[in-house]
């Protein structure tokens, strides 16, 4: 389990982590967080990006971050705190180079990814939630990664790991915890750490965007199966009421119950 991380979760915050930022630290800050701010009618619309810039330097939500963010944003920190504490993107104890995310939901779940949490936390030596000792892994359980078509699907940092298998999974994390360069399945064609990424996510681009495959096969066979069809979408028809559906006019072909 990492240090600092007792039972209060979330809601910990050590008193190292409110130890004042130096000084040109604290100026690349402002600068930043001025070049954010801008992109906002309302500036404190700019909190969700200030936070993921924030992990981007502490590596987690600190308490001197929580007081930055609400210093630029006129807020109070208990209202940064309250939203710091939403989302589980915002990590409020310190956070490992690489957060592996096995989703646990019901399809990964009975396609192996139960098995995949079981056989890497038994290996890491950690649970959901915690961080190696050598701080390069945060495991968690992820409800959903949104890859159904890839089950089971394991992400790092954010980045999509298809169709895993304890020893795979196994074999990236050992692969992260080595400073190794790791290709995910599609996307970016390395994972990056997880400040580099906190970073993007705060608007800061990296000039990766583009990098590797955006939809593999799996994703792409029914629009494929589509187009060797000819099918369309169905179209908006107009005053007629009709909504493109085929299912109305054979009805009515068949008779004026629908029956035949």
């Amino acid at each position: 389990m990492s240090a600092g991380h007792d039972a209060s979760g979330f809601l910990h915050v050590s008193p190292e982590s409110k130890a004042p930022y130096a000084a040109d630290v604290l100026e690349r800050l402002h600068a930043d967080a001025a070049e954010v701010i801008a992109r906002y009618p309302q500036k404190r619309s700019a909190l969700l990006p200030l936070l993921h810039l924030v992990q981007s330097v502490d590596g987690y939500v600190t308490g001197r971050g929580v007081a930055f963010c609400a210093e630029v944003l006129d807020l109070t920190e208990a209202e940064v705190s309250g939203v710091a504490t939403f989302y589980t993107q915002y990590k409020r104890h310190p956070n490992g180079d690489y957060t592996v995310g096995v989703c646990t939901n019901t399809l990964c779940a009975i396609m192996g990814g139960d098995l995949i949490f079981d056989r890497v936390s038994e290996h890491l030596g950690i649970g959901h939630d915690e961080t190696t000792e050598d701080g390069r892994i945060t495991l968690e359980r992820i409800e959903c990664n949104a890859a159904c078509d890839y089950a089971p699907v394991v992400m790092a940092n954010w980045e999509f790991f298809d169709n895993q298998t304890p020893e795979s999974t196994i074999g990236l994390v050992e692969d992260l915890r080595a400073g190794k360069d790791v290709a995910p399945t599609r996307g970016a064609a390395k994972v990056c750490t997880f400040k580099e990424v906190s970073r993007v996510l705060a608007g800061f681009e990296d000039g990766r965007a583009d990098e590797g495959v955006g939809a593999g096969p799996a994703s792409l066979l029914g629009l494929r199966i589509a187009n060797e069809h000819g099918w369309t979408a169905p179209g908006a028809q107009g005053a007629g009421g009709s909504n493109g559906s085929r299912a109305p006019r054979a009805a009515q072909a068949d008779g004026k119950d629908g029956s035949k």
